[in-house]
C-alpha cells in the first residue's frame, strides 16, 4: 500500500547505515541510500521530530547453517555511523546484536515515552535489519512506513521480495520524496 498519511507523532529509524555494513556490496550503492537517508533526516530535524540511529556490533548467539563471509572480528570503526547522517547529540542511538532494533534495547520504551505512534524505517539490509525492525515495530503496535528507495540489500531477489511481499503486510511504503512531501504537508497543518 502506498503511503497515505503520517501521524503527528512520527519517528525516523535509520538501520545500520554504518561504515562496516556499508562496505559490503549492495544492490543499490550505499552512498545513494545514505543521500536519501540524509534528506529524510534533515526533513525530520526541520520538523523537530525524533531520529533513531541504529547500529550493529555483533551477532545474536546460536548456530545457523549460513555464516557471513569474512572475519568475525570487526574493524575499530565498523559501527561508526556514516558522516552523511550528521549524528546529533539528541539523536537516540540503539546498538544491537540482533537483526531487529527492538530486541534487547530501550527502543520501544523510548518511542512510547515520546508518544510516537508511527515510524518511518530505512537502511541496510532490506531483508534483514530493516525487515526485522519493521516486523517488530508492527508487532509493538506502531504504524509502519518504509522508505523503499532509502534501503538496499546484498541480493536483488531478497530486496524485492521484502519490498513487494513482506512490507505491504507490515505497513505502507513510499519513496523518500513522497515521505518528505507528506511530512511537510502534515506539519504545515499542525
Amino acid at each position: 500500500m502506498a503511503i497515505t498519511t503520517l501521524d503527528s507523532k512520527t519517528a525516523l529509524i535509520v538501520v545500520d547505515l554504518q561504515k562496516g555494513i556499508c562496505s559490503y556490496p549492495t544492490v543499490t550503492p550505499a552512498n545513494d541510500v545514505a543521500k536519501r537517508a540524509s534528506a529524510l533526516i534533515q526533513a525530520f530535524r526541520t520538523h523537530h521530530l525524533p531520529i533513531v540511529l541504529v547500529n550493529v556490533t555483533g551477532r545474536a548467539p546460536g548456530r545457523t547453517e549460513q555464516t557471513r563471509a569474512g572475519s568475525t572480528q570487526f574493524s575499530a570503526d565498523f559501527a561508526d555511523f556514516l558522516p552523511e547522517l550528521n549524528q546529533q547529540p539528541h539523536d537516540h542511538v540503539v546498538t544491537k546484536k540482533a537483526w531487529g532494533a527492538f530486541t534487547n534495547s530501550d527502543l520501544d520504551a523510548h518511542l512510547k515515552s515520546l508518544g510516537i505512534t508511527q515510524v518511518i524505517i530505512l537502511g541496510i539490509a532490506t531483508s534483514v535489519g530493516v525487515e526485522s525492525t519493521a516486523r517488530q515495530a508492527y508487532e509493538h503496535g506502531y504504524n509502519v512506513t518504509l522508505a523503499v528507495d532509502a534501503m538496499t540489500d546484498m541480493s536483488e531477489e531478497a530486496n524485492q521480495y521484502a519490498i513487494t511481499k513482506i512490507f505491504p503486510k507490515l505497513g505502507e511504503t513510499g519513496t523518500t520524496q513522497e515521505i518528505i512531501d507528506l511530512l511537510n504537508a502534515t506539519h504545515a497543518r499542525s
